[in-house]
C-alpha cells in the first residue's frame, strides 16, 4: 500500500482521482486552497487547505504535509503548481508524479508550445504572441495579426479556461487585445479531442486514449461538458499526433491533450496539460500504468 498526496483535490482533474482511487488499497489525502465539499471530502482519507501556489508559504505547507502524513508520492493537478514542483521534486519529500523541469515550462506556455511543435514538425494552428500596441494613437485598434476566425486565450495553460473566438472586426476590440499575457491561434473549427496521454519514463510504450468532446461549456470552445470514449480505429490519427505532440516536448507521465480537427478535417494540436486531466476517469489505463510503473499496486512502492 502507498500513501498518495493529490493536489487540487476539489478540482476537475483532482477529484477524477480521488473518484477512481476510491476502493484500492491506498491511503489517499487530498489538498485545495479550499476546504472541500462534504462529497469531495468522503473521497479522501484526509483532506488539508494549502496555500495558493504563487504563495511563498505553498512549498514548506506542502513539505510539511508530506512529512506529516508519511506520503510516498505526490500527484500535483494543479496547473500553477506544475513548474514549481518540477523545479523541486526533489526537495519535496517525497516522489513527484512530475515531467521534467524544461519539459514543464515549454508545455505551460502556449506560445512556446506552438514553437516547439513547429519545430518538431508536428502539426498544430498557427499561434502568435499578442502585444498590444498604441500605434496610431491611443484608441487605435491594431490590425488582426491573422484572418478571421480565429481565437485569443491566455498564454498560461489553463485547459479551456479564457478562450474567445473573434469572428470578425466588429469583435477584434480594445477590450480583448488589453487583456494581458494572452496569445492568438487560428482556429479549427472541426471537432474536438481529449487526449489522455501515458508516456513511461522510458519514453516507449506510450499509451494514448481518445475522448470526443460532445459538449463544450461556451458552445464553440471552453472546456468539455461532455465526453466520450472513441475506439482505436475511429479516430488513431488523434491518437498520433497528441503522442507525436508530448514526445517532441519531452513529457513524461500522465498527461492531456487537446486536439482539434481543421478545416480539412486533420488533426492539429491546441494545447498539452502536463499532468492528470479532467477527464482522466475515462481513460482508467493511465493511473493503472503509474501505480504498475512506480510500483503500487498493492505492494510497498519502494524507490525508483
Amino acid at each position: 500500500m502507498a500513501r498518495l498526496l493529490i493536489t487540487g483535490a476539489g478540482g476537475p482533474a483532482g477529484d477524477s482521482l480521488g473518484r477512481q482511487l476510491q476502493g484500492t488499497p491506498h491511503a489517499v489525502v487530498g489538498v485545495d486552497m479550499e476546504p472541500l465539499s462534504l462529497d469531495a471530502e468522503a473521497r479522501f482519507d484526509r483532506t488539508y487547505v494549502v496555500p495558493a501556489a504563487t504563495s511563498p508559504d505553498f512549498l514548506p505547507r506542502l513539505r510539511d504535509l508530506v512529512r506529516r502524513e508519511a506520503i510516498d508520492v505526490v500527484i500535483p493537478t494543479v496547473q500553477e503548481e506544475l513548474p514549481i514542483l518540477a523545479g523541486v521534486a526533489d526537495l519535496v519529500g517525497a516522489r513527484v508524479v512530475i515531467s521534467p523541469s524544461e519539459a514543464v515550462w515549454r508545455a505551460q506556455d502556449k506560445l512556446i508550445t506552438a514553437w516547439a511543435l513547429e519545430q518538431s514538425g508536428v502539426p498544430t494552428p498557427r499561434t502568435c504572441a499578442l502585444v498590444s500596441s498604441s500605434e496610431g494613437g491611443d484608441h487605435a485598434v491594431p490590425s488582426p495579426p491573422m484572418a478571421f476566425p480565429f481565437i485569443v486565450k491566455p498564454r498560461t495553460s489553463r485547459g479551456g479556461r479564457g478562450v474567445t473566438v473573434v469572428d470578425s472586426a466588429a469583435e477584434w476590440t480594445r477590450e480583448v487585445l488589453e487583456r494581458p499575457g494572452q496569445v492568438v491561434q487560428e482556429f479549427a473549427d472541426g471537432a474536438e479531442y481529449a487526449v489522455q496521454v501515458y508516456v513511461p519514463s522510458g519514453g516507449d510504450d506510450v499509451t494514448s486514449v481518445v475522448l470526443e468532446k460532445t459538449t463544450l461549456k461556451q458552445g464553440r470552445v471552453g472546456n468539455a461538458e461532455a465526453v466520450r470514449r472513441v475506439s482505436p480505429e475511429e479516430d488513431a490519427d488523434v491518437a498520433a499526433v497528441a503522442t507525436d505532440a508530448v514526445l517532441a516536448l519531452g513529457l513524461r507521465g500522465p498527461l492531456d491533450v487537446d486536439v482539434r480537427r481543421d478545416g480539412w478535417g486533420a488533426p492539429v494540436v491546441l494545447e498539452v496539460n502536463a499532468r492528470f486531466g479532467a477527464n482522466s476517469a475515462y481513460a482508467p489505463e493511465l493511473l493503472a500504468r503509474l501505480l504498475e510503473e512506480w510500483n503500487m499496486t498493492g505492494a510497498d512502492p519502494g524507490s525508483t
